[in-house]
């Protein structure tokens, strides 16, 4: 039998849940929840379709009608952030497995919530920090594991670009810290991620923060220093300032056998590839490279989990904490304007709406 999967939010990211969806052999959309009519019927003629199904789906203008269908085994969440954690936390008591937009939580108070909600109900939570399916990305993560780079000394994450008046303008949640919860947890949180998956927990960070002319509560420019448990040294550098348009995303690895540096608006560029006893041909990494159907490996990987074919997802809810968490102590940080140690007690973005001296 296929699993079935009903999405809650059907605005712009819920398009390439439902085209993955289309994709997956035993999966199958049977419905949608939106407060706009209109989106859920633009979502149900997507999905038939890519499909070539003529079966109605279900459509639910109140979310929590939808939780209430028996037939749904996945439950999509891709609604505004600031909805993801209570929407979360009431699927998993109606025993749903999920997969949920990033970021996880907006709080860390909320993010423990969902990963006891989910051990305590059996049920799997897969965050949708979908990068580290690129096959490229679980390229360099062997080549890390298996200490072909040699010790790591300094990871850098660059994210350079544009987000306009129009951009915010468009759904009035977002810059805000209560409901959107900022540039790094909505944008900079991939590439955040994956540093720290390549390089493993951070101990220590210390950021600093401003914003630009937009009238919005959130940070436009970010920058932090991180230290890692196993002493290597972290550098971000993140704007949604970047005049005129996107400019560059890089993720760069400099380690005592090896330099990897990958960059390019959508990861797509090599800048450095260069590994001691580890020769790599042209051809083959520009095959990984070219290879971006991480959104659909991600799904794969649920399903295999559903099927008891492994015991959990890649990004799991314990996993999309940690990369929060990070963020969070950069926000900390930029408060008290002092290195921040990891883990921290207790942190939400509705805490920043306060504080302004972070921006001066």
């Amino acid at each position: 039998m296929a699993v079935r999967f009903g999405l809650i939010g059907c605005g712009r990211i819920a398009e390439r849940h439902i085209r993955t969806l289309s994709r997956c052999q035993g999966a199958e959309l049977i419905a949608v929840s939106d407060i706009q009519e209109e989106r859920m019927n633009e979502a149900e003629h997507l999905y038939s379709t890519l499909t070539s199904e003529s079966k109605p789906i279900h459509k639910y203008a109140d979310y929590s009608k939808l939780l209430l269908n028996p037939d749904i085994d996945v439950i999509v969440i891709s609604t505004l952030s600031g909805l993801h954690a209570s929407i979360t936390k009431q699927a998993l008591l109606m025993n749903k497995h999920i997969v949920l937009e990033k970021p996880i939580a907006l709080s860390l108070k909320d993010a423990n919530d969902i990963i006891e909600l989910a051990q305590d109900n059996g049920r799997h939570v897969l965050v949708c920090q979908q990068l580290r399916y690129r096959p490229i990305m679980c390229e360099i993560k062997q080549l890390v594991d298996s200490g072909a780079i040699g010790k790591i000394y300094l990871g850098v994450v660059t994210m350079r670009i544009q987000r306009s008046p129009e951009y915010y303008s468009a759904a009035p949640w977002r810059g805000s810290w209560a409901e959107d919860g900022g540039m790094l947890i909505n944008q900079g949180i991939h590439f955040i991620d994956l540093l720290q998956w390549f390089l493993g927990d951070v101990q220590q960070i210390y950021g600093e923060m401003t914003r630009g002319a937009l009238p919005k509560q959130t940070e436009d420019v970010a920058l932090g220093i991180l230290t890692f448990k196993n002493k290597a040294k972290g550098v971000i550098e993140a704007n949604s300032i970047t005049y005129p348009k996107n400019l560059d995303n890089a993720i760069s690895l400099f380690g005592e056998k090896g330099t990897i540096s990958i960059g390019g608006a959508s990861f797509d560029k090599i800048y450095r590839w260069s590994i001691a006893d580890h020769p790599e041909t042209e051809e083959s990494l520009e095959q990984l490279l070219q290879n971006r159907d991480e959104h659909y490996y991600m799904y794969e990987d649920l399903l295999h989990v559903l099927a008891k074919k492994k015991k959990h997802v890649l990004v799991d809810a314990n996993e999309g904490k940690r990369a929060i968490e990070t963020i969070f102590g950069l926000y900390q940080s930029a408060i008290t304007r002092q290195p921040v140690p990891l883990p921290l007690p207790s942190f939400s973005t509705s805490n920043m709406a306060g504080e302004t001296g972070w921006f001066l």
